[in-house]
């Protein structure tokens, strides 16, 4: 089985255990740097127990995952989506991209909240590196590392405001992150919603190959 089958399950146990919270079969990230939760691949009943006692009666959680639901959790939304893996692409650094750290998180909250690239929170930015362009001061896209499952690294928050598309600066971040993921010796990948085609024609002709369909879920933990 590749890392990249449970790739949330495989950083928390891995790489990014500093981030984890929860015990058995349960995992999940610090609250405030990623929304989610982790069990393993083929989850048994225990497993779903060690979840709800991790998240809470009546808590909701976001999964990636395949596996079937027990019938006493509740799924309240699911989004289509495709893993994509580095297949050739060219890292290349970028002269106008900047290191992104803590100071620059507000704006990279408001930037995220008008363009809604997925989720990122105060300490996403933790989690790896974070690039960005600024345009007369202001920050006008980013890219950055998130997931980290054994041997790869995941590319999100991939973002541009309106006013700045159309320039390629999406693309110039994601293969100027894909530098330093290149340098540890590891595999650049990312995933996008299903509906998101446009973007996914971009990711393939950068060099990134559709290597999974898959799903992130939004679930209701069973009340008792």
């Amino acid at each position: 089985m590749s890392p990249l089958d449970n790739p949330s399950w495989s950083a928390l146990n891995g790489a990014q255990t500093r981030f984890a919270e929860g015990s058995g079969g349960a995992r999940r990230y610090h609250r405030d740097v990623a929304p989610f939760h982790s069990v393993p691949t083929d989850p048994d009943a225990a497993d779903w127990r060690d979840l709800a006692r991790l998240t809470g009666p009546g808590a909701q959680v976001v999964l990636n995952t395949n596996a079937d639901l027990p019938a006493d959790w509740e799924l309240v939304h699911h989004t289509p989506a495709v893993q994509l893996v580095d297949d050739g692409i060219t890292p290349a650094p970028d002269a106008e991209a900047v290191r992104l750290g803590a100071p620059d998180v507000p704006e990279m909250l408001d930037l995220v909240a008008r363009t809604q690239p997925g989720p990122f929170l105060p300490r996403t930015v933790e989690l790896g590196n974070y690039l960005g362009v600024r345009r007369g001061g202001a920050l006008v896209a980013m890219a950055g590392e998130r997931m980290r499952p054994d041997g790869h690294t995941e590319i999100s928050a991939v973002c541009t405001d309106p006013a700045h598309r159309g320039q390629g600066l999406a693309a110039r971040l994601v293969l100027a992150v894909a530098v330093g993921i290149a340098e540890r010796g590891e595999t650049a990948m990312m995933h996008a919603a299903s509906a998101n085609t446009g973007a996914i024609r971009v990711y393939e002709k950068l060099g990134f190959a559709v290597r999974r369909e898959t799903k992130f879920i939004a679930v209701r933990a069973p009340l008792a």
